[in-house]
């Protein structure tokens, strides 16, 4: 289980910190890339919002270039992508660079109880 707010998942450990680590609260997978600048834009703003939220999100850093699988497994097509896991499902998921108040609705559109 993750012991920050804030962390890196790679292949090896990505259903360990980020499937399981969702049945407990959710978790936020951000898939970057380093030669991205709308992953450099998002980043923050992801950051931001978990720690506004104090523990009932977690935010998982997934960068693609060294976890090509992940890429692959979850059909991804552009960077960022940001994709919600609750009870080890997938249960939203964006693409582009994203304000604060628009990861926000999307949180509480695909995650509402940890809004509350």
């Amino acid at each position: 289980m993750p012991t920050s707010l804030i962390f890196d998942a790679t292949e090896n450990d990505f259903s360990e910190k980020v499937l399981e680590a969702s049945r407990q609260h959710p978790v936020l997978v951000d898939f970057w890339a380093d030669w991205c600048p709308p992953c450099r834009v998002l980043t923050p703003v992801l950051e931001k919002v978990t720690q506004a939220l104090n523990g009932k999100i977690l935010l998982a850093k997934v960068e693609v270039d060294d976890n090509m699988h992940l890429a692959g497994r979850y059909q991804l097509r552009g960077f960022p992508t940001v994709i919600l896991f609750v009870n080890g499902v997938e249960t939203g998921r964006f693409s582009g660079a994203r304000r604060e108040p628009q990861v926000q609705e999307f949180i509480s559109q695909h995650a509402p109880a940890a809004l509350l």
